[in-house]
């Protein structure tokens, strides 16, 4: 079939208008670019933010508490009065081509050929659903994941539930404990599979402990019950395997299961495009510039890995946006070499995975990481063969927090080949 439509041309695309993609366009004009689009597949820009009423966001990245509203708006107004950024809303993204041609359609223009010099992907991640976890039981109503309950709650006005349990113990199943309790409804228990939480240690505190909302570790749901809507769930101790143990079963009553089982970077476009995607964080590999494994095409935010603060969101952000620009106007730089960055002992994930280090380049590089589990009294180690160039002590590592390690450009002067970053405890035994 020969695809028709109305063509337009960018320098940068930016496909996501949550807070990597808002940041992104912002920073690719103050960088330089000329013509900027946003393309958001929902009516309104900033992405999950919306739905986040509850305050805690840009304590890093504006030195004030915010709402989720609140933090998306300060991005929304920056795009909104800049005549350079366009943006198209209700729009999806049906392909991205490796010459850089965007299709997406939308009710308004119908099917549209975007020719770009650079593109930014900033699709943001998906949560993991009930079919993706397995559990047992009929198809009743009442099991939502916890964003989408989330939505139902303080965007749309509805209660989803007013007995609850919640599988999972990331931050939005942490949050909506909080949220469900304020609304009226009675949080039965949170239920995690591992024998730790996966949600920030304020979390915690702030939507369980203070509400004196249970929470069950090594423990799982082994079924649902109810046939039109939930009536119940069985739970069951697990094993150092993750398996239920026989004999540890209990029942909770409840009308209402959310599920915050873990989020999944959306890469299907990326995927599409040729995109290399690493298989521990589900997202593209990139460069400290955010640039991905083929040229001109560009990373940032939850699409590269699962972040815990917004802040660093809008960084990798601004980052991506800067280099989209500084590639479509070909003022990228020349490479002098390149720098694998591999995880070692004790380390679950880093990005960048690589280094793409410039001639004359003194920028310090940055490096996100999530341990493997729980540690305390750790120092994070980054090494190059048997020469150790940076390390940072942590008194607590948790898989859930992420580590952000800096390391200066001159450390990185003399290093060839590849870096290890590793786990250790502070008496310098390896994890």
């Amino acid at each position: 079939m020969t695809k028709r439509s109305a063509e337009l041309c960018y320098d940068v695309a930016v496909i996501g208008g949550g807070p990597a993609g808002l940041a992104a366009a912002y920073s690719a004009r103050q960088n330089g670019a000329r013509q900027v689009l946003i393309i958001e597949r929902d009516r309104e820009l900033g992405g999950i933010l919306q739905q986040c009423i509850h305050n805690g966001f840009g304590l890093h990245r504006f030195r004030e508490e915010l709402t989720g509203p609140g933090y998306a708006s300060r991005y929304v107004k920056l795009v909104a009065n800049d005549p350079g950024i366009v943006v198209l809303l209700d729009t999806m993204v049906l392909e991205v081509g490796r010459d850089k041609t965007v299709w997406a359609v939308n009710p308004r223009e119908g099917l549209l050929a975007i020719r770009t010099k650079a593109i930014v992907f900033a699709m943001g991640c998906r949560e993991r659903t009930r079919g993706a976890i397995r559990i047992p039981g009929g198809r009743p109503a009442g099991v939502f994941t916890a964003g989408a309950a989330q939505r139902m709650v303080n965007m749309e006005g509805y209660l989803p539930g007013k007995k609850v349990v919640i599988l999972g113990s990331g931050d939005i199943g942490l949050i909506m404990a909080r949220r469900m309790t304020l609304e009226g409804a009675t949080v039965q228990a949170v239920i995690e599979i591992m024998p730790y939480s996966n949600g920030l240690t304020r979390n915690i505190v702030q939507c369980l402990e203070d509400y004196n909302i249970p929470l069950y570790l090594s423990h799982t749901i082994t079924a649902i019950h109810g046939g039109e809507r939930v009536t119940g769930v069985t739970v069951a101790k697990v094993d150092e395997n993750r398996l239920p143990l026989a004999g540890t079963e209990f029942e909770l009553e409840c009308d209402c299961v959310l599920l915050s089982v873990g989020l999944i970077p959306e890469n299907e476009l990326s995927r599409s495009a040729g995109v290399e995607i690493d298989s521990i964080t589900g997202g593209p590999v990139v460069d400290q510039f955010r640039q991905t494994s083929l040229p001109g095409f560009f990373a940032a935010g939850n699409v590269v890995h699962v972040h815990d603060l917004v802040d660093f969101v809008s960084e990798e952000g601004e980052t991506a946006g800067k280099y989209a620009v500084l590639y479509a106007q070909g003022q990228m730089g020349d490479y002098v070499r390149k720098i694998s960055v591999l995880t070692g002992d004790g380390m679950r994930s880093v990005v960048p995975q690589r280094l793409s280090l410039c001639s004359g380049s003194d920028d310090p590089v940055r490096l996100f990481m999530r341990v493997a589990r729980p540690e305390q009294r750790v120092t994070i180690q980054i090494a190059a063969g048997d020469k150790v160039i940076q390390e940072r002590r942590l008194p607590v590592a948790k898989p859930s927090e992420m580590v952000v390690v800096d390391i200066p450009a001159e450390k990185l002067h003399n290093v060839d080949g590849e870096i290890v970053v590793s786990v250790r405890r502070q008496g310098g035994e390896k994890q």
